[in-house]
């Protein structure tokens, strides 16, 4: 596998199920992302549904929580990261941002660090998130629904931002 040469940190932000945050922990260990921030009403480990999901990866990821999800923007920000949300495409065709796909090359290449935001698994991140967002990246989706299980999507950019 490839590693990218800059840090790829994440945010998760208002995950409801312990499940999808141990699954994170597990994917986050196996993408070798740097450090996730878990913001909002997400759980934290230890508990019982983070565990078995995260297999022990709980242990080797660096995590911390934070309180405030626009404040650790602006703190990423400040730090040198680029933000881009994971959402789906109802937000697409407004012009504050860029909306960008992965997957379609020459599309998207960050060249600094990445802090890459992932949300709730039904409300998804907030306007005020994306607008605070450098970037909005979206998974196309080519059969009848219209998104993917957020651990999952979490994985899918996951590996696309360290290749």
């Amino acid at each position: 596998m490839i590693i990218s040469n800059y840090p790829v940190i994440a945010i998760l932000h208002n995950i409801r199920s312990l499940h999808n945050v141990g699954s994170m922990f597990r994917t986050a260990d196996g993408a070798g992302i740097k450090k996730l921030y878990l913001t909002g009403y997400t759980g934290y480990p230890p508990r019982s549904e983070i565990i078995k999901t995260a297999l022990g990866a709980e242990k080797f990821v660096l995590w911390e929580r934070h309180g405030h999800v626009g404040k650790l923007i602006d703190k990423l920000r400040q730090e040198g990261y680029s933000i881009a949300a994971v959402e789906n495409g109802y937000w697409s065709g407004n012009d504050f941002k860029t909306h960008l796909y992965p997957g379609k090359s020459g599309k998207f290449k960050p060249k600094k660090p990445i802090a890459f935001i992932v949300g709730n698994e039904v409300k998804g991140l907030s306007k005020k998130i994306l607008e605070k967002s450098d970037v909005i990246l979206e998974i196309p989706m080519r059969g009848k629904k219209e998104s993917l299980n957020v651990s999952v999507a979490f994985g899918i950019i996951a590996y696309y931002l360290q290749n």
